[in-house]
């Protein structure tokens, strides 16, 4: 695959050879990013999180209620000396919705960055496109480091990136769904024109989903559902991370081609009596 010029063949911190990810001027070295939401309880989350090796946790402010302390203690129990807190949206279904709970993060200390979220479709949970745009404009223009949860769209993530968004994340396939890289095809598309980082989000259901995105150059992995309600999310939190990481390397590596025909390992080139 043809790759864009945000992957140039140097050391530099934005390019694929570079141990670190780049969001919104902060650097990571971890590229499995976690949510916090469905786990069955918060001791499953702090194992999970221990073990998955992330540094960026989501959680999803529409969704706390601040006057019960069992739902506000999510933000209590992810240690900020370890794990930086990304604010998202879910749970807006308008642009001003999503606007206003990002100021609102921003107010709480959190900080000029958020994870965009505006879905209006309670079943299938699909981003609006336009809603999200609106609400991107508006937040860049406030200052802040907009990640834009999308459908796998490669026309609206140009627009996006062109916008000033730090990130795009379309997603693999509906949301908690575990389907894999049902939209495989079109993140190949958004990957090859990326100028900013790409994240794939929603439906990994297993480390080979995560290691199948990698691989074809995204930048890092978003997993909630797959890691949260599996039987043993911790294992589950390091077997997606070993996923991430190997996808990661085969990308860097460069894996052979796909031929139509057999290749011999050990070619009849100079063997004795050989034709």
């Amino acid at each position: 695959m043809t790759l864009s010029p945000y992957h140039p063949n140097t050391l530099s911190p934005s390019s694929p050879s570079s141990p670190w990810l780049t969001v919104g001027g902060r650097e990571f070295y971890s590229r499995l990013m976690l949510g916090s939401g469905k786990y069955r309880s918060q001791a499953e989350m702090r194992a999970a999180l221990d073990a998955s090796g992330a540094e960026i946790v989501t959680v999803a402010l529409r969704r706390i209620d601040f006057d019960d302390p069992a739902s506000r203690s999510v933000l209590e129990d992810i240690d900020t000396d370890r794990f930086a807190i990304l604010p998202n949206t879910a749970g807006c279904q308008t642009a001003e919705e999503a606007v206003r709970i990002a100021r609102m993060a921003d107010a709480m200390g959190l900080g000029k960055w958020v994870k965009l979220e505006v879905i209006p479709d309670p079943k299938y949970l699909l981003p609006d496109p336009i809603g999200t745009l609106d609400a991107a404009e508006t937040l860049i223009a406030e200052g802040f480091a907009v990640l834009p949860y999308i459908g796998a769209d490669p026309p609206l993530a140009r627009r996006l990136a062109e916008l000033g968004c730090a990130t795009v994340m379309p997603l693999a396939s509906p949301i908690g769904s575990g389907q894999g890289l049902i939209n495989l095809e079109a993140i190949r598309i958004i990957i090859e024109q990326a100028t900013v980082p790409v994240v794939v989000d929603a439906g990994i259901g297993a480390p080979s989903d995560a290691a199948l995105a990698m691989e074809q150059g995204a930048d890092a992995c978003l997993v909630n559902t797959a890691i949260a309600l599996a039987q043993d999310p911790a294992l589950m939190a390091e077997a997606i991370a070993g996923g991430v990481r190997a996808g990661r390397n085969a990308f860097l590596a460069g894996r052979i081609p796909r031929l139509a025909y057999a290749s011999a390992s050990s070619p009849l080139a100079g063997v004795v009596g050989a034709d």
